[in-house]
């Protein structure tokens, strides 16, 4: 396990978007941009189960995740991988949360009728720094 630089800690709990990587069945790169949490281990994101993200995840857990400070493009994280958790306990909670962090409102706007809410926990194991 690599440990977020305690000088950008700071990237992980503002609206910074992370752009995922998962690798797909063909082996093709796949990049979707995610909010984001940090619970002091592991970086944290929300999807919804059957999205190519989650897919590619069941198959290999490896991911990237590059990580821009919004106020200060210049400067980002980059974490590589492996999810040790995907959970649908307690995951409609941590999307409303990812929402009240990024939107402001108390309830994620954009959920579908039958939707299942996930949340996936990346281990960091190597971490790149810049700016």
């Amino acid at each position: 396990m690599a440990m977020i630089p305690e000088g950008y800690r700071d990237v992980l709990s503002k609206k910074s978007f992370a752009h995922v990587a998962t690798v797909g069945r063909d082996g093709a790169p796949q990049v979707t941009p995610v909010w984001i949490d940090y619970d002091g281990t592991h970086v944290r994101f929300n999807t919804a189960r059957g999205r190519v993200k989650d897919k590619n995840l069941q198959r290999n857990p490896k991911i990237a995740l590059s990580i821009q400070d919004p106020d200060n493009p210049y400067r980002y994280l980059q974490i590589r991988g492996r999810v040790v958790e995907v959970t649908e306990k307690g995951a409609d909670d941590h999307i409303d949360a990812l929402a009240k962090k990024y939107t402001g409102q108390e309830r994620y706007a954009h959920r579908r009728p039958g939707e299942v809410r996930i949340t996936v926990k990346v281990l960091p194991e190597k971490i790149q720094s810049m700016g």
